[in-house]
């Protein structure tokens, strides 16, 4: 992987992250924590979208993917956080 694709990642994932902390109400999280959030994110979507075969491609649909697997895991752990 060459720099512009870990560039890419880490705004897709800071840009996800924060839209999904803006969405699931956390707020934001600080760049390093939206980013984290954000490629989790990006894997977590990755894995449940590629089993229910839906894929994205581009980077709108990798934003897009990101994001939705993004609050997904912000409400699994609102989950385990209320248990």
């Amino acid at each position: 992987m060459d720099i512009v694709g870990i560039l890419v990642w880490l705004i897709i994932g800071a840009i996800a992250g924060w839209l999904a902390g803006k969405v699931m109400r956390g707020g934001g999280f600080g760049l390093l924590g939206n980013i984290i959030v954000g490629i989790v994110g990006a894997v977590l979507g990755g894995l449940i979208f590629g089993l229910l075969g839906i894929g994205f491609s581009g980077i709108i649909g990798n934003l897009i993917g990101a994001f939705l697997g993004a609050c997904i895991l912000l409400f699994l752990i609102s989950l385990v956080k209320r248990a």
